[in-house]
């Protein structure tokens, strides 16, 4: 397909083309990295993308600048950057606590768990942002400094129009991921429970806390995605981050991680990720209905899911 892509438009190959790729790739792969954590144990998360709009909302909310005229908090002092950042994220972890909870002690089945607590955090989300003065109004007003968190550009030399801060940033939470996965207990713990959860029972790992774990450790990547979103566009509505999660699972089904649990890496993550925005990128590039961008996923995601269900039967 980005062969075809291409050849029809063949301006499509120019460097600057490749970074913006990579740019819009950022958050999202934020996102697919923190939601593969639950594919590993053969489940899913459903909520991810009403965080990611979550903590757009709320650090926009206290990241205006003072003489904004319709300020979503009026008379909030002056505060510094990482703070609104840093409640943002523990908004979403809270809704993460809540996962792993209905999950864990329960055995919920991830589905309905995540598809509980996404109507949630919508109807929280919106209940926030419909409160005076503000009244469902799209926050604008950013503040120049949490702007650049997304909209900087690294090594801008001469005709080189620079690198987004944005890529570097991604390229540390991949190797972060990558680090947690494949080189603390608590990554081999996942692997584990998604390849035999009984097995992992009996061989003495903490099933409760490891899944407590992950849904917490992925809410935090989906609130840094909102954060990161929200500075990419200098903006936020409650409506952010809607189907961010269907995305992100199609990419890391496309990446090789399993829907039956246990099998996946950090690398297809990253590649599932990079093949949905090259296409999706290419499809609007040659003007392609986005009726057709979406019958073209689809086809995409059902493919990949055919053969990875084929297999695993025959293993």
């Amino acid at each position: 397909m980005i062969i075809v892509i291409m050849i029809i438009q063949p301006r499509f190959m120019q460097l600057a083309v490749l970074l913006d790729i990579l740019t819009q790739s950022s958050t999202k792969m934020i996102v697919a990295l923190g939601i593969s954590f639950t594919l590993l144990i053969a489940g899913t998360d459903l909520s991810a993308g009403r965080m990611v709009g979550l903590a757009a909302v709320v650090s926009t909310s206290m990241l205006q600048t003072a003489d904004y005229a319709n300020r979503f908090f009026p008379n909030l002092p002056h505060m510094v950057l990482i703070v609104p950042i840093i409640i943002a994220v523990i908004a979403c972890g809270l809704f993460g606590i809540l996962n792993g909870f209905l999950v864990a002690k329960y055995d919920m089945h991830p589905f309905i768990a995540t598809l509980a607590v996404q109507v949630m955090v919508y109807g929280a989300n919106s209940l926030y942002f419909d409160m005076e003065p503000n009244k469902s109004q799209p926050i604008g007003g950013v503040r120049p400094d949490f702007v650049l968190l997304g909209q900087k550009k690294l090594l801008a030399i001469g005709d080189f129009p620079g690198i987004s801060v944005l890529v570097p940033i991604a390229i540390c939470f991949v190797l972060l991921v990558w680090f947690i996965l494949n080189k603390t207990v608590f990554g081999k713990n996942v692997y584990a429970i998604g390849g035999n959860r009984e097995a992992a029972v009996v061989s003495g790992v903490n099933v409760f806390k490891t899944i407590m774990g992950i849904f917490i450790l992925a809410s935090v990547l989906y609130g840094v995605a909102g954060v990161l979103e929200a500075a990419r566009t200098a903006g936020a509505t409650n409506n952010y981050g809607n189907g961010y999660e269907l995305d992100a699972i199609a990419a890391c089904v496309v990446g090789g991680v399993s829907l039956n649990g246990g099998v996946g890496k950090v690398s297809g993550i990253v590649s599932g990720v990079l093949i949905f925005t090259v296409i999706q990128y290419g499809l609007q590039f040659i003007a392609v209905s986005p009726m057709w961008q979406q019958v073209i996923k689809g086809i995409i995601i059902a493919i990949a899911v055919a053969i990875d269900m084929s297999k695993y039967r025959k293993k």
